[in-house]
């Protein structure tokens, strides 16, 4: 890779990284997974900078391999195992309300990982029904039922938690 490449590089994935990482955590829950998704994300960027970089829309590349790579990682042995407790995280906390990241991390934690994954993908990522479902290897169809659901599980949830307050 040139020295201008090596930059634009860097440039990119440097404004990126800390959206990619809350993402990630929004997929699987974990901030140490999600470090070790965004670090495939950018290796894998890295190897490919050419091809990104050509591409018409580098960002949803760089999406599509941050989702597939949480795809991959879910299908190892091991991801199926499911730890106890969360561990909080000690790190820096992005410049959001706390109260509303932490309710919306609790809303999806009430949710089914492809459901997580619709709604994160359509919602945060602003992601077209199609482009979903080509993401995850699903049919439209499945996204648009799985989005309901999920938005009605939500709705649910939401409701009976104003109820009880």
């Amino acid at each position: 890779m040139k020295g201008s490449e090596e930059d634009e590089f860097r440039e990119f994935v440097g404004t990126r990284m800390e959206r990619w990482r809350r993402a990630a955590f929004l997929l699987c829950h974990d901030w140490h997974l999600a470090d070790d998704l965004v670090g495939t994300v950018v290796g894998k960027l890295y190897e490919n900078w050419r091809r990104v970089s050509a591409a018409d829309n580098p960002e949803a590349y760089a999406q599509r391999v941050l989702t597939r790579a949480w795809i991959d990682e879910r299908r190892r042995p091991w991801r199926r195992e499911h730890p106890a407790d969360d561990v909080p995280d000690p790190g820096w906390t992005p410049p959001d309300q706390v109260g509303d990241r932490e309710q919306l991390i609790g809303l999806l934690s009430r949710l089914g990982r492809r459901q997580r994954a619709v709604v994160v993908l359509r919602f945060y990522f602003d992601r077209s029904v199609e482009e979903t479902a080509e993401l995850l290897g699903i049919s439209a169809g499945t996204v648009k039922s799985q989005s309901a659901r999920a938005l009605e599980a939500l709705r649910t949830v939401s409701f009976v938690s104003g109820r009880r307050q």
